[in-house]
């Protein structure tokens, strides 16, 4: 790594603990928050420093860590109200004497639908759900925050993520796997280790503007399924008719958004996806025995 790195991840989640492995393993520091004392020590256990924050409070040693902090990972969905952390901690952020640069990690939701169509970074946002509408306008609020302070602020939009713990083999081996049909739907999906390489690509570069993280192969969602089912030589599940199956009304909704998302620019970049497919990421998952 070119200098000392210190990252300071508001909320150190799925993506965040697989990042904090990753960049302290390259010699960087990371602090993380957590809202719970008991995650305290699975944060640890990746090599990042627990910090408390439940959304509000900030504490004096969020404060004392953000004081040290050159780059800010944004990790927290935003409300109705808005963005947590620029409501609780924009002057804390703004006055971080070594910051220099921000990732905010959005999702390819903002999109909206595009009725399997290809989508890129120039495309116009038009968000379907609620959750996908307040994303883009986190977005702009942290866009207008890093252009009011002068910081580099890298959006990084996000497909379907995946890794070990959180996998079509570890639904399969359980018996939670549904083999849900919907004629011409497809998504995307991201490896958590891909969004804390390119956290950690991006962040060297000082990378401003929006990057589409994600895979090369945007699939229907019963394609996973068969592939794990293989995989596992487990017999997959019956078929089921997305009109007439029983959904909740997030899980729906999710199938509203119809795309194929483009990682072009991150590729021309120079960026290398470890799992450029779903096929490649189960197989290894499966052959390493890490999927659980």
């Amino acid at each position: 790594m070119s200098q000392q790195k210190t990252y300071f991840i508001f909320g150190a989640g799925f993506s965040g603990k697989a990042f904090g492995a990753l960049a302290s393993a390259e010699g960087a520091s990371v602090f993380g928050t957590t809202r719970s004392t008991q995650k305290k020590a699975e944060l640890t256990a990746h090599n990042i420093n627990p910090v408390l924050f439940d959304g509000t409070a900030i504490t004096p040693d969020l404060e004392t860590a953000l004081q040290q902090a050159t780059d800010l990972i944004i990790s927290i969905a935003p409300g109705a109200e808005g963005d947590p952390v620029l409501r609780n901690a924009s002057e804390l952020i703004a006055n971080a004497p070594k910051l220099g640069w921000i990732a905010y990690l959005s999702t390819v939701g903002v999109y909206g639908n595009h009725d399997g169509r290809w989508v890129d970074e120039t495309t116009t946002s038009k968000p379907v759900s609620q959750r996908s509408i307040q994303r883009l306008e986190a977005e702009r609020a942290w866009t207008d925050f890093a252009r009011k302070n002068n910081l580099s602020l890298a959006i990084l939009r996000l497909s379907g993520i995946y890794g070990p713990g959180r996998n079509a083999l570890k639904n399969m081996v359980e018996g939670k796997a549904r083999r849900l049909i919907k004629p011409g739907q497809v998504f995307n999906r991201i490896h958590a280790t891909d969004i804390a390489r390119s956290l950690l690509f991006l962040s060297q570069q000082s990378a401003d503007g929006i990057f589409n993280v994600t895979d090369d192969m945007p699939s229907p969602p019963q394609d996973v399924v068969e592939h794990a089912a293989l995989v596992t030589k487990i017999d997959a599940p019956e078929p089921i008719d997305f009109d007439t199956a029983t959904l909740s009304p997030m899980a729906r909704s999710f199938y509203g958004e119809n795309k194929r998302v483009s990682n072009a620019k991150l590729k021309s970049m120079g960026f290398q996806f470890t799992y450029p497919d779903y096929r490649q990421a189960l197989d290894k998952m499966w052959s390493d025995d890490n999927w659980r």
